[in-house]
């Protein structure tokens, strides 16, 4: 398995939790009394997790992904009306010009080139439209089990450097990549912690859908992992997740 390739992981992606309705309404308020409602897009959208819940808080539009196993996944379910699928990129997304009002990346920036990924938002944006950065790592230290999980992969794979859970990443950081080159401005952070309840079944799957660990652990190792795992939460009959969405939102300066 390769870095950014998710072809055997897309059967369980569909395990992943949503992301904070309260981040994505707030920044849904946020854009649509500047720029007026209209279409958004979701970039890098995986099995449509995200896509998801923009179309629960009563979002359509664009669904973009480069992954052809992600996109079959994502055809399967029900919410897809709302969105028209396509294969692209960030960087070469083959949305037209000036089509959405909104454009968005769940868990997905870190994969982009970014100084690319951003000049092709700013096209396809209306002028004023905003372009949004969200990831939803789990809130680790508010949970005395998810550190004990965190110990067991981290014992397999002491050197271990994720490709970007979301958690780390800083506003600084964010600025230098959305920033330059003159094609945003006004970079906006928010966040909201959320909870999700699992059976350990689909929880055990979340992991499974994880790349950058499964790179670094080797097969083998990964299976180590899992089994940790697998013995850390038999007491459980569910698991219950805690989670923080942190977006990063800026303004098209066209």
């Amino acid at each position: 398995m390769k870095h950014g390739d998710f072809t055997e992981l897309a059967k369980f992606y569909g395990n992943r939790p949503g992301y904070s309705k309260v981040v994505l309404k707030c920044l849904k308020n946020h854009v649509f009394n500047v720029v007026g409602e209209g279409k958004v897009a979701d970039i890098g959208a995986g099995t449509g997790k995200l896509t998801e819940n923009l179309s629960e808080i009563g979002l359509s539009g664009f669904a973009v992904e480069p992954n052809e196993a992600m996109r079959m996944e994502a055809g399967k379910q029900s919410w897809g009306e709302k969105f028209v699928w396509s294969e692209g990129y960030a960087e070469t997304t083959g949305l037209k010009d000036n089509c959405v009002k909104w454009a968005l990346m769940g868990s997905s920036f870190h994969w982009a080139d970014s100084k690319l990924a951003v000049k092709e938002f700013y096209r396809i944006l209306v002028p004023g439209g905003f372009f949004t950065a969200i990831w939803n790592p789990r809130d680790i230290e508010s949970s005395e089990l998810h550190m004990r999980i965190e110990e067991a992969v981290y014992s397999e794979v002491p050197s271990m450097k994720r490709v970007s859970s979301g958690k780390s990443i800083s506003t600084e950081e964010m600025k230098e990549k959305l920033l330059t080159g003159g094609y945003f401005k006004d970079i906006l952070f928010v966040e909201a912690p959320h909870t999700e309840i699992m059976t350990k079944e689909r929880y055990m799957n979340t992991w499974k859908s994880v790349n950058d660990i499964q790179v670094q652990a080797g097969e083998e190792g990964f299976r180590r992992i899992l089994d940790k795992i697998e013995s850390i939460i038999s007491e459980f009959d569910e698991i219950e997740v805690p989670y923080r969405s942190r977006s990063w939102t800026v303004q098209s300066c066209k």
